[in-house]
């Protein structure tokens, strides 16, 4: 247990029995009041962002999170499992809570869940990953880092912006916090 006065951005709290991430906080003091203290909170599991005050040295409850990084296996119609490569221990997800990373998912790739108890409640993809480009329209000669952009087919179906030089079967690798592309990876 810690107190309202130790929270600070980006810890985990359980409050009305889940998990939160603070979001943002403020120590609020007056003259003729008791402190307290005004956070954003944050739901790991639905998004949703809720307000609230909490007394001067009030008890908080901070979550203990085991953070791991899985393999993608395979899907199974709205099942996607995944593996502990350190215990082998298989899981299944269903598709409603890993649809935003089905953009840059692909067989094997890494994967970071975070878990409170036992359950998943945050799924994440690392920040920077690698995909092979499986479609593109060929570049014009004298085309340079510095000129325009073009549209391509990653492996997983994404289609991104990149720089014209970028040809089909190249590797680039990909800002998957703000969906960009960073650079053209040499293999």
């Amino acid at each position: 247990m810690i107190t309202s006065n130790d929270l600070r951005n980006g810890m985990h709290i359980v409050f009305e029995g889940e998990v939160y991430t603070v979001v943002e906080f403020e120590h609020v003091k007056s003259a003729n009041r008791r402190a307290i203290v005004r956070v954003r909170l944050k739901n790991m599991n639905t998004g949703t962002i809720v307000e609230h005050k909490y007394q001067g040295k009030e008890a908080v409850e901070q979550a203990t999170l085991d953070k791991r990084e899985l393999h993608y296996l395979y899907r199974d119609k709205n099942l996607y499992y995944f593996m502990d490569n350190d215990t082998s221990e298989q899981m299944s997800v269903d598709v409603e809570k890993i649809k935003h990373l089905l953009d840059y998912l692909k067989e094997d790739g890494i994967v970071n869940f975070t878990f409170y108890e036992g359950e998943a409640v945050d799924i994440g993809l690392p920040d920077f990953i690698e995909l092979k480009v499986t479609h593109a329209l060929p570049g014009v000669k004298g085309d340079t880092v510095q000129g325009g952009s073009k549209p391509v087919t990653l492996e997983t179906g994404k289609e991104l912006q990149v720089p014209l030089f970028i040809n089909e079967g190249d590797v680039v690798r990909i800002d998957t916090r703000i969906n960009r592309y960073i650079e053209r990876v040499q293999k």
